[in-house]
């Protein structure tokens, strides 16, 4: 080893040079007016849920407190991803330091893997509802909800903790350059020196270990939601079930669809350059998309979001609503 890498291999650099999507700049304009504009939807369509679930009162159920975390985990990780993406596009030469990149990965892997636990959850929940409705209050108690929701936020931690861990210990003595818009772990695999069979292992197996564990969650849980909807009498009940099951389904297929084409390929099968339109279908479309999927299906939402806009806009109007509902 000559002297210039024995100092590489030794000392972290001080910041990567993020690759971005694409060096043509017309395509980066371009691209920046497409993002803009989803990121801003995205941002306001979750908080938006997360503001018009606590405000309402009648939302104030286990199903819409799990649905109000996961409006703010995509806020949350889309903005860990969105406006550094955003002003990269239009700076010729974009860094990101050594500590800011580690944060950023830690952010983001933690958000998603505890995003998938409590889509989980959110399946139970439905079960629960749909397979027990005169025990669901008692069964789905404030303790079991918080319980769930701890639990989740805590394995996305701890694996995000290793991932960021063993990622930031190799060395990155043969390039600075990652070929990626934000700091992902499979690009910085990409320029390390070292020997990345343990982080690829390791990747494999917490992604694998989680996204297996919480997809069986989710297919036994459906599994019984199934048998309950079959054994409905009411045609209005069946219509109710499919609705709310299927915002969530939908939520389910796009995010585990992204995150097992990332994540859970052979390191040899990786193509840096065709996987940043699939990074920025699960950091950007996929948080946009949710608040649509489970408000524009849901007949409690819309209503919430009129009387919302009553209270505030049309007082007078709201007062008499209110008064008929209870009448």
């Amino acid at each position: 080893m000559n002297p210039e890498n024995f100092t590489w291999a030794r000392v972290a650099p001080a910041e990567f040079i993020l690759l971005g999507i694409t060096n043509r700049w017309d395509l980066r304009i371009t691209l920046f007016l497409i993002f803009l504009p989803v990121y801003v939807v995205s941002l306001l369509g979750n908080m938006g849920m997360v503001l018009l679930i606590w405000m309402d009162t009648r939302l104030h159920t286990p199903m819409y407190f799990f649905l109000a975390n996961l409006s703010l985990l995509d806020a949350c990780y889309s903005s860990a991803i969105g406006p550094k993406m955003l002003v990269d596009l239009l700076r010729p030469y974009a860094t990101i330091p050594y500590a800011a990149c580690a944060l950023q990965m830690f952010i983001f892997a933690g958000l998603a893997d505890a995003e998938c636990c409590l889509l989980a959850a959110m399946a139970y929940d439905r079960y629960v509802a749909i397979g027990n409705p005169l025990l669901y209050t008692t069964v789905m108690s404030r303790g079991l909800c918080l319980a769930l929701l701890g639990a989740s936020g805590l394995g996305g931690a701890v694996s995000a903790f290793v991932h960021t861990i063993f990622t930031f210990r190799l060395s990155f003595c043969s390039s600075r350059e990652v070929n990626s818009f934000f700091c992902d772990i499979p690009p910085l695999l990409a320029i390390s020196c070292n020997d990345t069979s343990l982080n690829e292992l390791l990747l494999f197996a917490i992604c694998g270990f989680i996204q297996t564990a919480t997809v069986l969650a989710i297919v036994v849980s459906y599994g019984f939601i199934a048998g309950a909807v079959v054994s409905m009498r009411s045609a209005e009940g069946r219509r109710r079930a499919a609705s709310t099951c299927g915002s969530h389904l939908t939520a389910v297929a796009m995010l585990y669809g992204a995150l097992i084409f990332m994540y859970l390929r052979p390191s040899s099968r990786y193509a840096l350059d065709n996987d940043k339109m699939a990074s920025v279908f699960y950091t950007l479309v996929i948080p946009a998309l949710n608040p649509l999927i489970y408000s524009l299906r849901n007949k409690e939402v819309k209503e919430a979001v009129r009387r919302t806009w009553s209270r505030f806009c049309c007082p007078g109007q709201a007062t008499r609503d209110w008064s008929q509902e209870a009448s």
